[in-house]
């Protein structure tokens, strides 16, 4: 999956479509992430007890991975995300790093 969580990304279909947010959670399996402040519910709890008040709670629903895509941190526009091997040196031995990279602006993301 080449969104994880801690990325900006942006919505590209739904009721949200053009917004922007970070993502809090990812579920690879189901392939959907949460955003935060995107996508959001309501869901209503019942009383407990006698004397207590229901409530409203307001939580982003996971959404479809396809339906977002990361926004850059370095050129901070929306592109697509690859991955390469970089070599490093690493105590005397060449060991290959994989890593997740912009395909506008060929930047290494973190």
């Amino acid at each position: 999956m080449k969104i994880i969580k801690g990325d900006k990304v942006k919505v590209l279909a739904g009721k949200d479509k053009g917004k922007t947010g970070k993502v809090l959670q990812v579920f690879p399996q189901k392939q959907r992430a949460s955003i935060e402040g995107i996508n959001l519910l309501i869901k209503h709890l019942r009383p407990r007890r006698q004397g207590e008040q229901g409530q409203r709670i307001e939580f982003p629903a996971p959404m479809n991975i396809s339906n977002l895509m990361l926004v850059c941190p370095k050129c901070n526009k929306p592109a697509r995300v690859a991955y390469k091997y970089i070599e490093l040196e690493k105590e005397g031995k060449k060991v290959k790093n994989k890593v997740r990279y912009c395909k506008k602006c060929d930047q290494a993301l973190s």
